[in-house]
């Protein structure tokens, strides 16, 4: 692999250490709330490590700089770890952990948009990829820059289709500056996933879909780094890194065993926490020194958005509403380079392919995945770098309305239910 240098051994045990400590902060957090999944966080804990403190460039001081590399975090319930992380960073007190679902913390269950770490909400399972996807769309084609987006999914949420449209969708596109990462630790909330540890047939359906895929060990952090790297490396094509993980890694008595998702520890909590410590060589603060984007991006406003030149109509003509909304985002979009249209092969009727007709590079087709469509249209207004238009037939946006509830959180996403008219 060119150019990869394997991580100093002390690179590593502090990896190794600060994973634990975000296992321990897990359990502390949940059992402080009497709820939570203290097992999903622990599986996924080292790819956390070796991601939020080896691998990603971000600034810790303002963590939606629009340079920085993105982190969608799609099994939300999984919060208490991405929380963690972020603490260990350094963004807020470690104690504020303890104030998880409490009323009135910002700190829920799941993560929201409130928070100023979190891009979108992902308490629905099988959403993230297509936001994730949206961004890296923006990093590529839009903003060309080289940000990279990472999207932590559970094994359990991959038998969503919202998935495997969204696969299809960073593939098609070859957004190379995507990582899918599958936190593969087995077992589901009330029983193993259909695959459990099947990684081969995991490997030959991302291969199917077209991406770099690696199938890696996810409590090793020197294979984690390699991964991460030959992601980085990898050019023309998204990278799915498949990791066999085990849910409740290092908690005595509960790793890997079926009946313990979303409950905190509870009675053996101490037991656990203790030897968690016992596993880590450096108790105090780590030595990691996280990486700053390598490049600058301006921030943009969005706000005030005006047409140019308004469509010409004459007084008492009619026009199909539809029409009038395809000459309508045309204007706005020839005055605005931020302004982009998304449709779902439906473009001929909505009328959206006024735009894709003189902007082709403001017109993203998302073909018939309208949850997809969606959620790329929510990706793409993330960090306030874009103005969507998102078009398809009202009944059709039926299917996608768990993805419409996110639009509470984004402001600058417009979709349009379209009837023969």
């Amino acid at each position: 692999m060119a150019d990869y240098h394997k991580p100093e051994a002390k690179t590593i045990t502090e990896l190794k250490d600060i994973a634990h400590k975000l296992r321990i902060h897990s359990v502390n957090a949940t059992e402080a709330s009497n709820s939570g999944h203290p097992t999903s966080c622990a599986s996924m804990a080292e790819l956390m490590s070796c991601l939020f403190f080896n691998e990603m460039r971000y600034k810790v001081s303002e963590p939606k700089d629009p340079a920085s590399d993105r982190f969608i975090l799609s099994k939300g319930h999984a919060a208490p770890i991405l929380y963690a992380a972020w603490a260990e960073a350094g963004l807020f007190p470690e104690s504020d952990l303890l104030n998880l679902r409490k009323i009135d913390s910002d700190l829920e269950g799941h993560p929201t948009p409130r928070l100023n770490f979190v891009d979108v909400a992902t308490g629905s399972l099988g959403q993230g990829l297509s936001v994730a996807a949206g961004m890296a769309y923006v990093g590529k084609n839009i903003d060309k820059t080289n940000y990279r987006v990472y999207c932590l999914i559970g094994d359990g949420e991959s038998a969503e289709g919202s998935v495997w449209e969204a696969l299809h969708f960073a593939s098609h596109y070859h957004l190379d500056n995507l990582v899918v990462i599958f936190d593969i630790n087995r077992l589901g909330q009330s029983e193993p996933t259909s695959l459990q540890h099947d990684m081969e047939v995991y490997r030959k359906r991302l291969e199917g879909f077209g991406y770099n895929t690696l199938v890696i060990d996810g409590h090793d952090c020197e294979e984690i780094c390699k991964a991460y790297h030959c992601a980085r490396e990898t050019k023309g094509r998204p990278t799915a890194i498949l990791a066999r993980t085990f849910k409740g890694k290092f908690f005595p008595n509960i790793e890997d065993v079926e009946n313990w998702h979303g409950k905190p520890i509870g009675k053996d909590s101490t037991k656990v926490i203790d030897h968690l410590q016992s596993l880590i060589k450096n108790q105090g603060k780590h030595n990691l020194c996280i990486q700053k984007p390598s490049t600058q991006l301006s921030p943009l406003d969005l706000t005030n958005l005006r047409m140019i030149e308004r469509p010409n109509y004459k007084l008492g003509e009619l026009v199909a509403t539809r029409l009038a909304y395809g000459n309508s985002i045309q204007k706005l979009a020839q005055s605005n380079s931020r302004v982009i249209a998304l449709d779902g092969d439906t473009k001929n009727s909505t009328f959206s392919d006024k735009v894709l007709k003189v902007l082709p590079d403001q017109y993203i087709e998302c073909y018939i995945a309208e949850q997809n469509l969606v959620g790329v249209a929510i990706g793409i207004t993330c960090r306030d770098r874009t103005v969507a238009f998102a078009s398809t037939f009202a009944a059709f946006f039926t299917r996608a309305f768990d993805q419409v509830s996110n639009l509470e959180y984004i402001p600058f996403t417009d979709f349009w239910d379209t009837r023969k008219t």
